[in-house]
């Protein structure tokens, strides 16, 4: 059952500054220190849900402040503890989102008693253990690893009084379904639910059906919906080279296109795009995706957002969650299968209210995808012109090849001819059978049945009838 308490929360007269919230001194310093002002509206709306300890299902766009909205009625009700075990449980898809989730709470309760810890693969179990073990009020952590440490009782989550899942609908489409139940099982069942997600499919709506009591959801935006703050355009190409050239010619402007992040679909295409476009930018572009170390991940996200490298090569991994300062371009090199995903991408731009521009670079094969992606939004992306200087390339990536079915050779059996015997015929000498020893055919004509060499008494019947 749900209680929907968006539309009555929508009538209260916002609020100027996050000093009418009644926060604590020592946040309101933290918060200071960000430069934050005012609350956004999801911010806004989950603060007295989230302060009053009902469950709560928030439904935002990314870029919302949706991080900011569940941490600071937290921070507000934490109190001083000396206590081991944590009481705040957070849930994330992603290391990197792990990683930006603990600095964000860091800087807010910078000026408070509060300890945060968190945790995720790919990183030394070891030392995340011992990081566990001295103590801390809030942890962060991927469903992976902590399900790992809850196995070896390294974790224990007896004291939790509140638990977050942020970006649910990306978990479960990474699989982690099964660590998510497993974890919901492990927690206190007098707790409070929090949980934050950009879509509400099928999956998202079942587990909040077996887990949360009488949510309730506050919804700011329905997916889908194109960000008013970012000018959304697109061009046709021919094929995967030909977008490079397009991009090798776009992003000469550096003035322009000044922290452009570009997303692929897949691990081979941004490798072979980094490949592709590194002779001509060198040290301004860097790629990620989730074979390279979680050291290389980590450090370029830090050298883009500081604005060391002008160019990121991304697939999806950093498509949700990440806060990124001032991109000013998001490129779809491919157009996503998903609908949804194109609007978690573009995301990435326009964010705390600033101007942001998207690209989406589409082939004959991927307009069905656009299609789609404009369904979802009731939003026509407008249509650029092809530049005339930029090269159509006649070299096509593995994936566009056709593939070559050899109908001219003749050495190729046609469909449905089976295969033929041997080319010649065998030897008199090898098509004897072999029909084992003289012995076993022996005892078996006699005996009806064979019987074994070690049997003594064998060799005696037989002796005695012959």
């Amino acid at each position: 059952m749900w209680v929907n308490l968006a539309l009555p929360l929508r009538k209260i007269i916002r609020m100027s500054t996050f000093e009418d919230l009644n926060l604590s001194n020592q946040l309101i310093y933290g918060i200071q220190d960000l430069g934050f002002s005012s609350p956004t509206p999801i911010q806004e709306q989950s603060f007295s849900v989230i302060m009053s300890g009902k469950d709560m299902v928030g439904i935002a766009q990314t870029g919302t402040g949706k991080t900011l909205a569940y941490t600071l009625p937290i921070l507000q009700q934490l109190k001083f503890s000396k206590q081991v075990s944590p009481r705040v449980l957070i849930l994330v898809p992603t290391r990197e989102l792990v990683v930006q989730v603990v600095e964000n709470i860091e800087a807010f309760a910078k000026y408070t008693s509060s300890r945060v810890c968190g945790i995720y693969g790919g990183a030394n179990i070891n030392t995340q253990r011992q990081a566990v073990a001295q103590g801390c009020d809030i942890l962060v952590a991927t469903p992976g690893r902590l399900y790992d440490l809850c196995l070896d009782h390294t974790v224990k989550l007896r004291d939790i009084k509140k638990l977050v899942i942020d970006e649910v609908d990306v978990m479960l489409d990474l699989g982690f379904r099964f660590q998510i139940t497993n974890i919901l099982e492990l927690v206190p069942p007098k707790r409070q639910n929090i949980m934050f997600s950009a879509t509400m499919t099928e999956d998202v709506a079942k587990l909040i059906e077996d887990f949360f009591i009488t949510p309730v959801k506050v919804s700011i935006a329905v997916s889908g919906t194109p960000l008013a703050n970012i000018e959304q355009t697109a061009y046709e190409v021919e094929n995967f080279y030909t977008k490079v050239n397009l991009l090798l010619y776009l992003l000469k402007d550096k003035m322009l296109y000044n922290k452009v992040l570009i997303f692929v679909s897949n691990k081979r295409s941004a490798d072979r795009l980094f490949e592709a476009m590194k002779a001509v930018f060198g040290s301004e572009i860097a790629v990620i995706h989730s074979n390279k170390t979680q050291n290389y991940r980590l450090r370029s996200i830090d050298q883009f957002d500081e604005g060391k490298n002008r160019i990121l090569i991304s697939t999806d991994v950093m498509a949700r969650g990440i806060d990124l300062e001032m991109v000013s371009h998001v490129i779809n090199f491919d157009t996503p299968t998903y609908p949804e995903n194109y609007i978690h991408r573009i995301g990435r731009t326009g964010r705390a209210k600033q101007k942001g521009k998207s690209i989406l670079l589409f082939t004959k094969r991927e307009e069905e995808s656009k299609v789609a992606i404009e369904e979802l939004m009731d939003y026509s992306i407008p249509m650029l012109d092809f530049p005339n200087e930029v090269k159509i390339s006649e070299e096509l990536a593995p994936e566009e090849r056709p593939i070559n079915t050899e109908p001219n050779n003749s050495h190729r059996a046609s469909d449905g001819e089976e295969g033929g015997g041997a080319f010649h015929e065998k030897l008199e000498k090898n098509k004897k059978v072999n029909l084992g020893g003289s012995y076993k055919r022996t005892i078996a004509k006699k005996y009806k049945k064979p019987l074994t060499r070690g049997d003594k008494n064998v060799a005696k019947r037989i002796k005695k009838r012959k």
